[in-house]
């Protein structure tokens, strides 16, 4: 019988740490190379999806743009219409304006010079001013 000696059994001893190391490395790159078909299919199956989703979202903002411009439009034939209502406020203030308060005045001065004062309308009562929480009457304010 031969006898190992202990270079040969430190020599074995390494070559099946060896063949260990080498086994961990062989399954950890299988399962990275799992994980990156795995990965390569989700990043396919995601562009796939995007670019639907892209044409999508571009359209709906060719859409947004357009109605944009149309309120754009309409707001500004809303300005227009405002800007010609206010001339033509402007335009019937100054013109019915001065001859109305005019007419108004003439009534009120007509109505004052006829109608006077009447037998059953009282006489009105004078102002009373509160001065720190009592009454003084108007005549003896105007003395003061």
């Amino acid at each position: 019988m031969r006898t190992v000696s202990g270079g040969e059994v430190a020599g074995i001893l390494v070559a099946v740490f060896w063949a260990i190391l080498v086994s961990f490395l062989a399954v950890a790159l299988a399962r990275l190379a799992q994980t990156l078909r795995a990965t390569t299919k989700l990043v396919a199956d995601v562009t796939d999806q995007a670019v639907p989703l892209l044409a999508d979202a571009s359209q709906a903002v060719r859409s947004a743009q357009t109605q944009i411009d149309r309120v754009d439009a309409i707001a500004t034939d809303v300005q227009e219409v405002t800007s010609n209502a206010s001339a033509l406020s402007t335009t019937v203030a100054s013109t019915f304006g001065g001859p109305l308060v005019k007419v108004a005045a003439f009534g009120y001065g007509v109505r004052r010079a006829l109608g006077g004062r009447k037998e059953d309308v009282p006489a009105k009562t004078p102002r009373r001013t509160v001065i720190v929480g009592r009454t003084v009457p108007a005549a003896r304010r105007k003395r003061k």
